[in-house]
């Protein structure tokens, strides 16, 4: 028998909205938490997987960058698409306080407050990408035009 899924904040927020989505679990390696992995344990293409970045920019504060998950996000250009001169990823130690996620568990969706949120134009090459659903071990796969839609993102070249 399949094990149960619980839905997180994430996907209670999605159904609120009436969006469709799957939630996705898989097997996590708390020795490596990159999305590669996770793309691996889902089967599914690395450019499908995206991953979620908190960065804070010298002039307008914190922001989301959501990339592909084989990806480095070019600094320069969040930072000029937000509105900075500059722009770096926030601390590993202030993203749970800032976001209420934990490293490997950082969703777009249903952060502590919501955050401008800029996610890669690469996302429109696919049907669905999966983004973390809020927790270690679970994904949301979910049109890439609903997620926009829903966190109100620009859709960017980030990488």
């Amino acid at each position: 028998m399949a094990k149960r899924v619980e839905k997180t904040n994430a996907a209670r927020l999605l159904d609120k909205a009436n969006i469709a989505y799957e939630l996705v679990p898989y097997t996590v390696d708390e020795d490596n938490l990159a999305a590669t992995h996770v793309a691996e344990e889902l089967g599914e293409d690395i450019a499908t997987v995206f991953k979620t970045l908190v960065l804070r920019g010298d002039r307008t504060g914190l922001f989301v960058c959501v990339i592909p998950g084989d990806k480095e996000v070019d600094l320069k250009a969040a930072a000029r698409l937000s509105g900075n001169k500059k722009a770096d990823l926030i601390p590993m130690k202030e993203l749970l306080p800032t976001t209420g996620y934990i490293r490997g568990g950082c969703s777009p969706i249903g952060m502590k407050k919501p955050l401008p949120t800029f996610i890669d134009d690469s996302c429109t090459l696919h049907e669905r990408i999966y983004i973390s659903a809020g927790v270690r071990g679970l994904q949301i796969a979910i049109a890439p035009n609903d997620l926009v839609r829903f966190v109100g993102a620009t859709v960017a070249t980030l990488v």
